[in-house]
């Protein structure tokens, strides 16, 4: 066993990142990895018993877990995260990560619809559980918002592959390039004994202001797909190819898709980069609001803010200006929040303090609303809750008996640490529905039981 306060004996250090000049050249992943000596745990069975893709939450997870360490009170928290990473990176070096078939089969069939965080973690439980399990991605390539949404520079794809492999190995069928319900008939579903929808929550929000059908505006996630296809050697039928080369880029949002969209713009060769917030500029440390152990909402720089970027706060924007059909400018006013007794905060636009900016390519990354309700969703007729998301029960069977939906088609736009959990937690439910009884985990319970 190691030192069991070697936490409070040893000082936060962090991986160090490649230097900017070199990594703006390129996609590769930003940080080194951490000397093996920093990292010697016995932690690998401890870390896959909650989680099947730590090398996926390793990298591109925020951590919320970091802002809850208890050493966080009084001092630096934990770097749980990239920990996390070098302990099941040092795994598949030592081969301790290979393929597992379940002994036996259940004879039962379960097809998982989406291939992000969500649906993998939900098929890699069931598979293991003994059932055959098949997962349908209508993109060209599996791995969902792993695959498009994430940039290269914080999840290289080989990563992504390596486990997907694994996976393919040990039993799974993956069938990308099937649209159900779109260009393949939902009559397909009804050779599985169950369904599990993990969608997504792909509905990007838009701003209604003058001025936003302009050409070059965009939403992220078209810019960040289409430049993650260029880096796997994918071309894309793209109507509209999106480049920042050259461009005064603007990206609207201050989440951690706008920062994918930043460092994004830079590699491309942007002649500038600024990102506007609608809120003000996060303290430095956490308000009196703000206690251990809520997630801190702290003034934080990126590998991608590093970069090069401008960030503007408190600002709204309320329309374009363009010339011949081309965005050329973003316009916009002061705004600050007024509390209201029961109600949220009101939007108060200061007075005087409109501003123009220049911008020929501007990215809205202003969150996602909910699942695409067409195709699949409406083609099996589950229902939808108050917001737009697909509605479940107590727990994750929809208003279709043997229809089941996790992750953020579920609970809207959430973490990957999230979609892991819920396709977990998904999977043992429909375990208990097809069998009567699941030996799979719930949360914190151990190890998956091998079939």
């Amino acid at each position: 066993m190691g030192n069991p306060v070697g936490f409070l004996e040893h000082p936060r250090e962090l991986p160090r990142r490649r230097p900017v000049s070199e990594r703006l050249a390129d996609y590769r992943e930003v940080y080194l990895p951490f000397p093996e000596e920093d990292v010697r745990r016995a932690a690998f069975e401890r870390l896959r018993a909650t989680n099947n893709f730590p090398e996926f939450t390793g990298r591109i997870c925020p951590a919320p877990c970091e802002s809850a360490c208890v050493l966080g009170i009084t001092s630096l928290a934990v770097t749980i995260e990239q920990i996390e990473r070098e302990i099941v990176e040092r795994a598949y070096a030592e081969g301790w990560i290979a393929p597992s078939a379940p002994s036996r089969r259940s004879g039962k069939s379960v097809a998982v619809i989406g291939s992000g965080p969500a649906g993998l973690a939900c098929a890699d439980q069931l598979n293991h559980a003994g059932h055959f399990v098949t997962v349908f991605e209508r993109a060209d390539r599996v791995g969902g918002l792993l695959r498009y949404g994430i940039p290269d520079f914080k999840l290289e794809k080989h990563v992504l592959d390596r486990r997907l492999a694994i996976m393919e190995a040990e039993g799974v069928s993956f069938q990308p390039g099937t649209d159900i319900g779109s260009s393949e008939p939902i009559e397909v579903l009804k050779d599985f004994d169950a369904v599990v929808l993990c969608i997504g929550a792909t509905n990007p929000r838009d701003i209604d202001v003058p001025g936003r059908d302009l050409e070059g505006i965009h939403f992220a996630m078209d810019f960040l797909k289409q430049q993650n296809e260029r880096v796997s050697g994918d071309r894309g039928a793209h109507d509209v190819p999106i480049n920042a080369h050259g461009r005064h880029v603007l990206v609207i949002g201050g989440g951690d898709t706008a920062s994918d969209c930043i460092g994004t713009a830079n590699r491309q060769g942007a002649r500038s980069v600024t990102s506007f917030e609608i809120l003000s500029a996060p303290p430095e440390s956490r308000a009196e609001d703000n206690p251990w152990p809520f997630y801190s909402n702290v003034f934080r720089v990126s590998s991608s803010h590093e970069e090069g970027c401008d960030r503007a706060w408190s600002l709204m924007t309320k329309g374009f200006d363009g010339f011949d059909g081309k965005v050329r400018a973003a316009r916009t006013v002061d705004v600050e929040f007024a509390a209201r007794p029961g109600a949220r905060p009101q939007i108060v636009e200061r007075e005087r303090s409109e501003r123009s900016w220049p911008a020929d390519l501007v990215l809205l990354a202003v969150g996602y609303g909910g699942p695409e309700t067409g195709g699949v969703v409406a083609r099996l007729g589950v229902e939808l809750d108050d917001r737009g998301h697909i509605a479940t029960k107590s727990g994750f069977q929809t208003s279709k008996p043997g229809i089941f939906s996790a992750g953020d088609a579920r609970r809207g736009q959430s973490l990957v640490v999230w979609a892991i959990s819920e396709g977990r937690e998904a999977a043992r439910e429909v375990d208990e529905y097809l069998c009567g009884s699941t030996q799979l985990p719930t949360k914190g319970n151990g190890d998956l039981p091998r079939a």
